[in-house]
Parts: structure tokens; sequence; C-alpha cells
């Protein structure tokens, strides 16, 4: 397993930030810098994670490709297209970013994020995105979402049957996919089952947990890693089995704090 989190650390220079990583002994990053930094900086970040052993696990894009304004949409293309050609050049594991959201907010739930429309703009997009940039050394992934494309691991499988790009490959949100009771008492059949259909095309998962709280109707909350139900260490022990050197980013915590602590409760739980 290799551990990251989704915060740089508090540092004040790329040999700070690679030291820090390393001295906590966490491997896996996500890379800080964005194509629209000073392509040096972006250079020196890099090879400070390499000449520390750092994996570079994501490079994220978190813009909507599928806006509904035609101008944001093709801006948030043109950005895809460069982050993933900023994973490539860096050697990260994927550049991951959503499939897109027919709304207002770029990540939000909307009935039009389920039409077959939406499903052909999606598959469209994302050869673009691929074709434009043309990868060698990475992977362009899509988040697995509970409110949009794909839902499971059924469609994301037929994602990349439809997308058919060798430099396609699948970014493991187990969490996001916890939107139904079933799913979340029998999680560790479910984690089974993504991983059976999956496991040879994931290049990076996220770490967090789930909690089902007591409101009507049904509410599952967020939560940092151990306060929820979902077998964190089953989850990680079967993504092992398919690749000894899967990235772990622990993410959506607000302070270094916070993330240390739940580093420390992975590091505890897996030496369990």
């Amino acid at each position: 397993m290799i551990l990251g989190t989704s915060s740089p650390l508090t540092h004040n220079s790329p040999k700070e930030w690679a030291k820090k990583h390393k001295d906590l002994g966490l491997r896996a990053i996500n890379f800080p810098l964005t194509v629209l930094d000073d392509e040096a900086l972006i250079d020196e970040y890099a090879a400070e994670a390499k000449a520390n052993d750092l994996v570079i696990a994501e490079v994220g894009v978190w813009r909507n490709p599928l806006d509904l304004d035609p101008l944001a949409s093709e801006k948030a293309i043109f950005y895809t297209i460069g982050q993933l050609k900023l994973a490539d050049r860096i050697n990260a594991r994927c550049c991951v970013n959503i499939l897109g959201a027919r709304g207002s907010r770029w990540d939000g739930a909307y009935k039009a994020n389920f039409s077959s429309e939406t499903w052909d703009l999606g598959v469209r997009t994302i050869q673009r995105i691929i074709d434009e940039a043309n990868p060698k050394n990475t992977f362009f992934t899509i988040e697995s979402m509970p409110w949009m494309y794909p839902t499971g691991p059924d469609e994301y499988l037929q994602l990349l049957e439809d997308v058919d790009r060798e430099r396609f490959a699948v970014h493991l949100d187990i969490f996001n996919w916890m939107y139904s009771v079933k799913r979340y008492f029998n999680n560790e059949e479910f984690i089974d089952e993504c991983f059976e259909k999956l496991g040879k095309h994931i290049k990076s998962c996220h770490l967090k947990d789930v909690k089902l709280q007591e409101e009507y109707t049904l509410n599952f909350k967020e939560t940092y890693p151990g306060n929820g139900e979902i077998n964190i260490k089953h989850l990680i022990d079967t993504a092992l089995k398919y690749d000894s050197d899967m990235s772990f980013i622990i993410e959506h915590l607000n302070t270094d704090e916070e993330y240390l602590s739940s580093v420390e409760y992975i590091k505890k739980l897996m030496n369990s």
C-alpha cells in the first residue's frame, strides 16, 4: 500500500514538501500544482518527488466538462487536457476528474445526469480529452460518484468499453458508491464485487468513511476513516491483491492535524 493525503501539508519549498511526506512515511502524493503554474516550479516539485521515492498518485482536475454553458464546458475540457498532459509529463499514476453534471453546480445531482444523451456526451468528451492529450505514461480516470455516471462497477465497465481507449482507466472511491443501505451494510461483498470487475483497471483509490445517520429519509454522511461502518482494512487488503503498489489518498478533511491523525489510524489498522 502506498498511502497519502489530499493535503500538500504546510510547507515553504518543494524540498520541504517532499521531506515532510517522506519523514511521515507517506509515499503517495496528490500533485500540488496545476498546468497553470510555472513550469520550472512544476519540474522542481516533480524532481523532489522522484528523489524522495514519492509516487504521484493523482493529478486532479475537478472541473465540469459537461457544463450546460458551451463556453464553460470548452474551458473545462481545455483545462482537463492540460492536466492530463501534466500528469503524463510527471509520470503520475492517473489524472482524475468527474464525468460531469448537467446543472448549475459543477458536481451536482440532476435528473439529466442520467440521460442517454449525457452518457453519450460523456463518452465523446473522454475520448476527445484522451485523444488530444495523447498520454503515454499515465491514465485518464473518472472518479466513481453517487449521483452521476458511473454509479457502480457495471456502469464503469460499460464506460470503459464505450470509451475504448487504452489510456482510460478507473479511479475508485468506494465510499462515493455507498448510497444504499444494501451496499452500506454489505460493504465487504460490494468491495469484492468492485475489485472482481474493475481491479485490473484501478489506478488510485480514495480513503475516508461513511456513516448512516438516524434522520429520515435516508442520509449517509461522509466522515473520517474509522468513524463509519466501511471495512477499510478489507478494502485495502482486497486492493493489494490486484496491485501491491495501489495508492490510497485520504481526502476531505480540514487540517493537516486531522489528516495525520487519519494516517496514524490507517497505519495501526493495517498492522493490527
